[in-house]
């Protein structure tokens, strides 16, 4: 299996960045994790957990944490509707469309702190 890029791009003339032609051994790795891992607070073990256990563990935090780092309005009265306790950042793995579904998801819980390092 191999991954080429578009001969007729008067972009890329066929040449692939290291991101692209690295997909397809990302995807197929035998070292991909597959499995929920989760290492409890103070814990020196990782354990397996099924999916649905961690998304609820995962929304449940973002809920409190929002809920107790919301900010209204700033101490002026000004309009704020924020949280700085919620951050993102998305690595050089994600393309452009992944990161702007994360930049929406992170800016529509309120958090202002979005960042990426997809600028290689």
């Amino acid at each position: 299996m191999q991954i080429e890029g578009d001969v007729d791009s008067p972009v890329s003339r066929g040449r692939l960045c290291p991101k692209g032609s690295a997909s397809e051994q990302l995807v197929n790795s035998p070292g991909r994790q597959t499995k929920v891992l989760y290492r409890r607070p103070y814990g020196t073990e990782w354990e397996p957990l099924d999916l649905e256990t961690a998304m609820d563990m995962i929304a449940d935090r973002v809920i409190d944490t929002r809920s107790r780092t919301w900010e209204e309005r700033g101490d002026d009265g000004t309009l704020l509707r924020r949280t700085l306790g919620i951050a993102g950042l998305g690595g050089a793995t994600l393309d452009n469309e992944e990161n702007y579904l994360i930049k929406k998801l992170f800016t529509a819980m309120g958090a202002i702190q979005i960042e990426n390092q997809a600028r290689i």
